[in-house]
């Protein structure tokens, strides 16, 4: 210790590749005479290191634990710590206050939105409690007795479809089995299939119903321009048209009663203002998975509540585009069938509102139809419903201002049918859930109040879901879903107003056909068909069916990604961990949620897989 020259140090090496291949007594000439103990102390020191690094991780992980568990007993936020603000004034002085000013707008929106909906609960439930239905000016009872007098006048039935071999069969049949007389009656299936594959079975089964004593005819364009609304708009120009008084359409997934015509043009009698009767739809797969079930919830609040509620106060409603009976003279004073959007249904209607037509909704007569089983074809459909509005009302507002109706009617239209209902809803679901609500996170200085996440949301949830009971184990999935599809509809109403180019995609949905078997057993057991018309093979048509199911299951199916789901996931999930750093309590849980809805969504993991 008094020399420190005669102290050394000497350097422990890894041992090399020759120690483990040669043993001691076996080493080159050259190599390094390295003993035992060596290689033991350069073990030990490695393994040393590497409880040290296990060490730390831990060691870090529980403090990380700590501090998160003291902000959350504390109660701190980041707008009380002032250390964890890199720059407050950039923060307070120009992010927050714009934040603040969009979160205040779109709460009063949210306030007025729900108000509105609160409003047709109250009408719903005024209707239930009075028993209010419209009346027909002839008792069903008198045509259902066969009575050659009754009120039996020329209707025209049209189906519209394209490329739809899955359900041209189970709807063609269910037409053909309308309880009307043969001689007043015409079947159009109005075909505008590419492929000519389908064509062609489209067309044998047409020609079957003629044999069998059907009024059934094929239509198919050579030119396809207008997607639906050119198809109809086509057939209406026929020259045997001027013959009919009235039309009832379906689209090819949808299968009608044999009763549905004598449920539906009775109203039409000693009533000549009224220009359509509109059924309500009903499901045959909604069941089928989460996402139908879902899509229940949506349609069983329009038809119950919106449009019920519409066509008994107001005589009017969007028509649905199908399961209806429109007046022939009501379609010609009010322009006929227009391609200028992809809502030609909802144009229609309005135009017709704005000639001084009455509409009649009839909930209780039910179309048996299919949901969209796959979360694309939820998405497209979703789509168009919501940029054609849009387009929609650029067009008609001029027309809307100038019409000679009622300033109360002008207000209805221009404020709650389109704006609130179509514009305003989509725009702040989606901008305040899922841009507001995150953001205030990372900006403490802009907030939102707990009641706007929370209590409202879940209030309007449990209205939406009252004309379905059953659905209730489904709220919560619910109000999530419908905030992870606002970017879909905020990007279509955003199109549609803006004419960009998405807005004008026609995309037809696309059907799985699992309605046929049940639908064929019903024809089986009812014996009442159309007047003069024979029995098609019904077992046959079960049999070919069948085997076309087992076709399309063979087909291999996979997920799809969406960019933008994806992304929002991404930022409420940071969100939500920023909220639990910060102790915001119900936002952390909604934040944590909704991000996950967003990711199940992205990864199309929610409904079935596209084919």
């Amino acid at each position: 210790m008094e020399n420190p020259n005669k102290w050394s140090m000497v350097e422990l090496e890894s041992p090399s590749d020759e120690d483990f291949i040669y043993p001691n007594d076996a080493i080159p000439k050259g190599g390094r005479n390295k003993n035992a103990k060596q290689l033991t102390w350069v073990l030990l020191l490695k393994a040393h290191k590497a409880a040290g690094c296990l060490t730390s991780i831990i060691a870090a992980f529980f403090s990380i634990a700590a501090i998160v568990r003291r902000r959350i007993a504390s109660g701190h936020t980041d707008s009380t710590d002032k250390s964890s603000t890199e720059n407050p004034t950039i923060k307070v002085g120009y992010l927050a206050p714009p934040l603040q000013f969009l979160a205040n707008v779109c709460i009063v929106l949210f306030l007025i939105q729900s108000l509105d909906r609160f409003i047709l609960c109250l009408g719903c439930f005024w209707i239930k409690l009075r028993n209010i239905k419209p009346i027909p000016n002839q008792d069903l009872a008198d045509l259902e007795s066969g009575d050659v007098d009754g009120y039996f006048p020329m209707v025209l039935v049209q189906i519209p479809m394209c490329n739809e071999k899955e359900v041209y069969q189970q709807s063609i049949a269910a037409v053909c089995k309308l309880d009307w007389p043969k001689g007043k009656l015409l079947i159009q299936i109005l075909d505008d299939s590419d492929d000519s594959t389908t064509q062609l079975m489209i067309k044998d089964d047409v020609h079957k119903w003629q044999q069998n004593g059907a009024n059934i005819i094929y239509r198919h364009r050579v030119i396809r321009e207008g997607y639906k609304a050119g198809n109809l708009k086509s057939a209406m120009n026929c020259s045997y048209v001027k013959d009919y008084e009235f039309v009832a359409i379906f689209d090819a997934d949808f299968q009608p009663s044999p009763d549905f015509l004598m449920q539906t043009v009775p109203y039409f009698k000693e009533n000549e203002e009224l220009g359509l009767v509109q059924a309500r739809w009903s499901f045959v797969n909604k069941d089928e998975n989460l996402l139908t079930r879902l899509q229940l919830i949506n349609l069983a609040f329009h038809f119950e509540v919106e449009q019920q509620v519409n066509g008994i106060f107001l005589n009017f409603f969007g028509f649905n585009g199908t399961a209806g009976v429109w007046r022939i003279k009501a379609l010609e004073q009010s322009g006929g069938w227009l391609e200028r959007t992809t809502v030609e249904d909802m144009d229609i209607a309005v135009r017709a509102h704005l000639h001084g037509w009455k509409f009649i909704f009839l909930n209780d007569v039910k179309c048996q139809c299919e949901l969209p089983e796959s979360y694309e074809a939820y998405r497209k459909q979703q789509h168009r419903w919501h940029s054609g509005p849009m387009q929609l009302f650029r067009l008609c507002l001029p027309s809307i201002i100038r019409s000679k109706i009622n300033i109360w009617k002008k207000a209805n239209l221009i404020s709650l049918f389109f704006l609130l209902r179509k514009l305003i809803l989509p725009f702040y679901s989606f901008t305040l859930f899922c841009i507001i609500l995150p953001m205030t996170m990372f900006i403490p200085e802009a907030t939102l109040p707990a009641w706007v996440v929370s209590y409202v949301p879940a209030v309007m949830s449990f209205l939406n879901i009252l004309p379905a009971p059953k659905s209730f184990p489904f709220i919560m999935p619910y109000l999530l879903f419908e905030n992870t599809m606002s970017v879909t509809k905020f990007n279509a109403m955003i199109s549609g107003l803006f004419q960009l180019g998405s807005a004008y995609e026609w995309v037809v949905t696309k059907k799985s056909g699992r309605s046929s078997e049940g639908d064929l057993i019903s024809l089986l057991e009812k014996p009442k068909h159309q007047r003069g018309c024979s029995e098609p093979n019904l077992e046959g048509m079960r049999e070919e069916i069948i085997q076309q199911e087992q076709q399309t299951f063979r087909k291999k199916k996979h997920n799809r990604i969406y960019t933008k789901e994806l992304a929002l996931a991404f930022l409420l999930l940071t969100a939500s961990a920023r909220s639990l750093l910060s102790a915001h309590g119900i936002h952390f849980y909604f934040l944590l949620f909704q991000g996950i809805s967003f990711l199940l969504v992205g990864l199309d993991l929610i409904g079935e897989q596209v084919r």
